[in-house]
């Protein structure tokens, strides 16, 4: 079975605020809860997990597994992580496992979806238009940023 054709029109900026040029920040649900401001960083190349986001999970140290490679922040500073957690991330029916890096960092964001989270749910994302796109059941599903959050 081939998947729908994944695409943006004109169409697809209704409702949102033209021009910007603000992130792609969403809503997702991750370990059984939604959680808010959450980034889609296309240009990274792990999911990261922010402290209010560990601590709002209730996780544990022993929730955690070792992680010690280092990773280069926004500002071209190097971060060495915590640890990393493998968590579900839940859209619709569809259930998908993703490591996310634990950083102990401040961040306006509580989360990072990158490249690893897209290519796996067979996704494009698109700042303009405020959207992820991911095709689902034979038909194209849409994830909508939020701006106001952005």
């Amino acid at each position: 079975m081939s998947s729908p054709m994944l695409g943006f029109s004109d169409e697809d900026k209704d409702g949102t605020i033209q021009p910007h040029n603000d992130a792609l920040v969403i809503t997702l649900r991750i370990g059984g809860y939604d959680v808010k401001r959450v980034l889609v960083d296309q240009g990274s190349a792990v999911e990261i997990m922010y402290p209010d986001l560990y601590k709002g999970l209730n996780l544990k140290p022993e929730d955690l597994a070792a992680y010690d490679s280092p990773l280069v922040s926004f500002d071209g500073k190097t971060v060495t992580p915590k640890s990393q957690i493998r968590l579900p991330i839940q859209i619709d029916l569809d259930i998908m496992e993703v490591n996310f890096i634990v950083v102990d960092a401040y961040s306006p964001y509580t989360a990072i979806v990158a490249r690893p989270w897209l290519h796996t749910l067979r996704a494009v994302s698109f700042t303009l238009h405020q959207k992820v796109k991911y095709p689902s059941e034979g038909q194209v599903k849409e994830i909508i940023g939020d701006q106001a959050m952005a």
